[in-house]
């Protein structure tokens, strides 16, 4: 086994479940101490499956739709081995399915605060310390919903994380952080034990996310959703020394659909 993230503390939003536990879990096997971030008390599940298997996990309850929950968040994972070298945002998620006209007011705003304000966010508040170290790594999870139906302001929010990756790694390149991110296809993550949406669907909704279901298979090249080990593997690649050369880029995990 490789150990990429050998004596390197390693960041991840997001972590109780899906992509984010399997980021966390891949990275700890390669030696990180990966500190697993989540505002649900399931995380504590997460960190004890690291430790059951030999790796060295801590975790923090963070509300990263919140600014001061962010810097406070950053704060504690850097006091516990001096640094952050690595910090994966993958907080983020549709919250309704619909076509744009649908939505309210205050469902366009929970879009954006859900799944861009928190990799925004944390951003900012990883940056001092990168920046005192000289040295860092940022990968964003993005989405290839960027091209795509009844998710306007999920996409909208995901270009965002797009924009924001590539200009951040302008800014920072000089200070030797590299900035990142994944777009990932449809990928099955299981039934969620945390729901985005409590709300039941009606036959019309339903109608929406099978849409949703069927544009993206049809849009991938293989003809099937992805698996959050397969993310994992994309997000730990970039993350690690192997792509020192590679900055700025949002690299589609989607099965051949480019987004």
């Amino acid at each position: 086994m490789r150990q990429r993230f050998e004596g390197r503390t390693a960041v991840v939003t997001g972590a109780a479940q899906g992509i984010g536990r399997a980021v966390a879990l891949a990275m700890a096997a390669e030696g990180a101490h990966v500190v697993l971030v989540d505002r649900s008390k399931i995380v504590k599940e997460a960190r004890d499956e690291v430790l059951a298997l030999g790796g060295r996990a801590s975790f923090l309850l963070a509300d990263v739709e919140q600014y001061a929950a962010c810097r406070k968040l950053m704060a504690k994972a850097a006091a516990l081995d001096g640094r952050i070298d690595v910090l994966v945002n993958n907080v983020g998620g549709t919250i309704w399915v619909q076509p744009f006209a649908h939505y309210r007011e205050e469902q366009i705003t929970a879009e954006i605060n859900r799944s861009l304000f928190p990799t925004l966010w944390c951003c900012h508040a990883v940056l001092p310390y990168m920046i005192k170290q000289g040295a860092g790594s940022i990968v964003n999870v993005s989405s290839t919903a960027t091209r795509g139906i009844h998710r306007v302001p999920y996409s909208a929010a995901k270009g965002g994380v797009n924009a924001l990756t590539a200009c951040l790694a302008w800014e920072c390149a000089e200070q030797g952080i590299r900035v990142n991110a994944v777009a990932p296809g449809g990928t099955d993550v299981g039934p969620r034990r945390i729901p985005r949406n409590t709300e039941t669907m009606d036959e019309a909704q339903r109608g929406w996310y099978q849409a949703i279901v069927d544009q993206t298979i049809a849009s991938t090249l293989v003809k099937r959703y992805g698996t959050p080990e397969e993310q994992a593997a994309a997000i730990l690649f970039l993350a690690s020394d192997e792509a020192s050369y590679i900055t700025g880029v949002t690299l589609p995990v989607a099965g051949g659909d480019l987004g």
